[in-house]
């Protein structure tokens, strides 16, 4: 159909009004109708044809995975196009690199710990074998009897102290207390005083004699409590500091002793290759704890000879505190008893002190 409307359209005259003129057209203008009648038809016909195409393209539309970037702009080369299918096996290769590396961490934290796991069973494993064997009588046990004697001599020495500690807790409660009676009864004699007038001096002189006694009460509590602070930081902390020390040397002497017996016994064994390998290795963990051990036991007796020292030291200076400060107290001697508290530099708190205010109250 579209060829026989061709053909008719290059053999027809067809007028055309030129400045109100009616004529025949060459044959130039005769072949430019003929090629617009075809582009008319070729357009409706295409037109159709191109919806079905765009139709087809819509219901089936791109692969996202293959749409590409160009970079570089319209009209751009090849080379600027990034398929979105190679961005995204990037992110997936770096996202698999990085859980492989966080994997790759992960294990090796758990690999860590569990050496520390085993080390430490092994050697728990061992150190509770030699004590056992040498509460049974089996295993030999290395002894420092003069060190021995100087760690028996500090426990011993310590269990006096805490309970001389305890004493003398016990007697400052009880004189605080009785200061604290002493206070209350001379403000009653002084109440008393002026609502009996015939007992006014009487009563006057008693308030005025306990008034004295309570000061010079607190004077010796403080003096006292004084002394109780300095026992209770030689005790608790002096003293425990060198005893956490010694456990701490006990210990290692008990793991130089278990990597001692596993040496012996591994010495007594064939000696083949497998053999010397481990008779080397527990060779090195005994050099390991034997230096452990002997670095323990330095540290122990230089720990004893300064706390020696320092007890002396102390106990002089608070014996004689405490001595002075009762004998000044029982004497009724105020003056030796204040002089007493300025000779230690002990400084009272005033009265009231220890009352929390009374926005602490709230």
């Amino acid at each position: 159909m579209t060829d026989s409307i061709m053909s008719k359209a290059a053999t027809m005259e067809i007028p055309i009004n030129s400045n109100g003129d009616t004529g025949t057209l060459p044959e130039d203008d005769s072949l430019e109708q003929a090629a617009k009648l075809q582009w008319s038809l070729d357009e409706k016909v295409g037109y159709s044809r191109d919806t079905r195409d765009l139709q087809q393209v819509m219901v089936s539309g791109p692969n996202l995975n293959e749409t590409s970037i160009v970079s570089g702009g319209y009209g751009g080369t090849a080379e600027g196009i990034i398929p979105t299918s190679s961005i995204k096996g990037s992110n997936i290769n770096h996202s698999a690199s990085s859980s492989s590396l966080a994997d790759d961490a992960n294990r090796g934290v758990a690999v860590e710990k569990l050496e520390y796991v085993k080390k430490w069973g092994l050697n728990t494993y061992k150190c509770t074998k030699q004590m056992i064997s040498e509460r049974f009588g089996r295993g030999s046990r290395t002894v420092d009897l003069e060190l021995e004697a100087q760690i028996e001599v500090l426990r011993d020495t310590k269990r006096k102290y805490e309970n001389m500690l305890r004493l003398a807790r016990a007697l400052t409660n009880h004189f605080y207390s009785m200061v604290q009676t002493q206070h209350a009864l001379g403000d009653t004699f002084a109440d008393l005083s002026q609502k009996s007038p015939e007992l006014r001096d009487e009563f006057g002189y008693n308030a005025e004699t306990q008034k004295l006694l309570c000061k010079n009460g607190e004077t010796l509590l403080g003096a006292v409590n004084f002394f109780v602070s300095s026992i209770n930081t030689l005790v608790n902390k002096t003293m425990e500091d060198t005893l956490q020390t010694i456990k701490l040397y006990e210990n290692a002497r008990l793991e130089f002793d278990a990597y001692r017996a596993d040496l012996e016994e591994l010495s007594l064994g064939p000696r083949d290759a497998v053999a010397m390998a481990r008779i080397d290795a527990a060779q090195l963990q005994f050099q390991v704890h034997k230096d452990k051990y002997e670095q323990l036991r330095a540290d122990v007796t230089v720990k004893l000879k300064f706390l020696e020292e320092n007890k002396v030291k102390v106990m002089h200076k608070q014996l004689l505190l405490f001595h002075n400060a009762i004998s000044a107290y029982f004497a009724g001697n105020q003056q030796q008893l204040e002089q007493t508290l300025q000779q230690f530099n002990i400084k009272l708190k005033p009265p009231g002190s220890d009352k929390p205010s009374w926005l602490e109250e709230q």
